[in-house]
């Protein structure tokens, strides 16, 4: 199997730049192509009414996303020809969404690795992809 087209899941959290490391890192020794995805999670953003129009919540969202994007390409040494999806909707199922309209060879992804009722409860964005993604998912848990 080759993977030419590496497609790396990011946001705020530590776990992602670890991960986002790993498949940076595999992508060189590969010589593959990298296209980051953050995903705007609108019930994040959307929450009880705070007296600002959702379209400048999600607008604020689009900015933090692109500096978000950037500091990553920045970090991790990135070219310009890292491409960046920016999408608005469910995590999971955008960053599947993502990877077959892409035509992704992998995907990575970073994973707390929680277990039992706090998994149930919050929920896996990583297991999601698993289970939907059109390619094989590398999954970086978090250094211990």
């Amino acid at each position: 199997m080759s993977f030419q087209k590496i497609l790396i899941a990011i946001d705020e959290d530590p776990i992602a730049a670890h991960a986002a490391e790993a498949g940076m890192e595999l992508a060189r020794s590969l010589h593959a192509q990298v296209a980051l995805t953050y995903v705007i999670d609108p019930s994040l953003v959307l929450g009880p009414d705070t007296g600002i129009a959702a379209d400048d919540l999600i607008l604020a969202a689009r900015q933090d996303a692109a500096r978000l994007v950037a500091d990553f390409r920045a970090r991790l040494q990135a070219d310009a020809h890292v491409l960046a999806f920016v999408p608005v909707g469910s995590p999971g199922s955008e960053i599947v969404k993502a990877a077959k309209e892409w035509q992704a060879d992998l995907v990575v992804i970073g994973s707390h690795g929680r277990r039992g009722i706090t998994r149930a409860l919050v929920g896996s964005v990583a297991e999601a992809v698993m289970r939907h993604a059109p390619c094989p998912v590398l999954v970086v848990r978090a250094r211990e």
